[in-house]
């Protein structure tokens, strides 16, 4: 095989492998918005930061049957926050917040994206601001 097929190969190879990385991490994030998404599925995670709940427990807030309940747990564990664990009948959960932690490292780029940015025009601003002053000064 000529080097030049097998260096083609080779990159091709490693495109494919960072591809399938980037599509699997961007559906771990679309999950994990998709439960953050929802403010019924917010109070919930919000109700298991102060401890483990069953699946009644956490419909108790809520004017939605158990089967609506279910799904949202569904979807919270299927973005890995929740996990389940069941109990004879009893369906118990828990949060798992360290998965939040993915959705934390995404949004803190953009953090870092719009602090520079409001830096920048803070700057501006004030320089702006500085020579009003100095042409008050001068009048």
């Amino acid at each position: 095989m000529s080097t030049h097929l097998t260096k083609w190969l080779t990159d091709v190879g490693w495109v494919c492998t960072f591809n399938l990385m980037v599509k699997s991490e961007s559906q771990r994030l679309d999950r994990l918005f998709h439960a953050l998404g929802d403010a019924t599925r917010r109070e919930m995670l919000r109700a298991l930061s102060e401890g483990e709940r069953t699946v009644t427990e956490l419909a108790e807030p809520f004017s939605i049957s158990l089967a609506a309940v279910s799904k949202h747990v569904k979807a919270l564990e299927a973005a890995g926050l929740v996990t389940r664990e069941v109990r004879w009948r009893e369906h118990r959960c828990r949060l798992n917040a360290a998965a939040m932690s993915e959705a934390h490292s995404w949004l803190s780029y953009y953090e870092r994206f719009w602090t520079q940015r409001l830096d920048t025009l803070e700057a501006l601003l004030r320089e702006e601001d500085a020579g009003r002053s100095e042409g008050r000064e001068d009048a």
